[in-house]
């Protein structure tokens, strides 16, 4: 009898990698660009910062102050659209449905309240750049607190992230940490840029 040299029929394995190849692009979250580039500092440490319900908190070097925060590892929970609510409520403010839901998508903000709804409702991100003027801060409008408090109002388990650059002031720095102590805030996160450490032989 004439033998056949054995063959695997890959088409199965095709059709399941373009399966799967469709659940991850339906599934997966695409995270828009920061609207300021910040230069970190450097240090030795590896620690690795949380990845979901996180709040992020960024000092570029000009000392504009931008808030974040993210909807956790569950979409469905709609944190961030929840949160708009509450601090607009807090300053008499009301959002539409459509707004609530393109605030969820987007990133980082440092607009006051009353710009809000011009930064949801621009058409696109280069125009949002350009509002950004930072969060008020002082103290007979700390708007930066109320933000903070409503987020762990909603999710207490946020876990903080201070992402400061290397160039700003420090007395900006401060002002943010001492309002995350008000906020009974102790505990968060500093991100730095992993820098090399040269080891020697006197150093063994």
């Amino acid at each position: 009898m004439a033998k056949k040299p054995p063959r695997i029929d890959m088409t199965p394995m095709v059709d399941l990698f373009f399966l799967l190849l469709i659940f991850f692009i339906l599934t997966a979250t695409f995270r828009v660009n920061d609207a300021v580039t910040v230069d970190t500092p450097a240090s030795t440490s590896n620690t690795v910062s949380p990845e979901a319900h996180i709040i992020t908190i960024t000092v570029s070097k000009d000392n504009l102050v931008l808030f974040n925060m993210d909807n956790g590892s569950d979409s469905s929970e709609h944190l961030r659209g929840k949160i708009l609510k509450a601090v607009g409520q807090h300053y008499n403010m009301t959002f539409t449905a459509e707004e609530v839901k393109k605030f969820e998508v987007l990133n980082s903000f440092a607009v006051p309240m009353d710009k809000l709804h011009e930064w949801i409702n621009a058409k696109e991100n280069t125009v949002r750049d350009a509002m950004l003027s930072g969060i008020p801060m002082d103290s007979t409008d700390n708007q930066l607190m109320m933000w903070i408090r409503f987020s762990r109002q909603y999710y207490p388990e946020y876990d903080v992230i201070l992402k400061g650059d290397q160039d700003a002031d420090y007395d900006e720095v401060k002002k943010v940490i001492d309002i995350l102590l008000d906020n009974n805030v102790s505990k968060f996160n500093l991100i730095t840029t992993l820098r090399s450490v040269d080891v020697s032989l006197d150093n063994i």
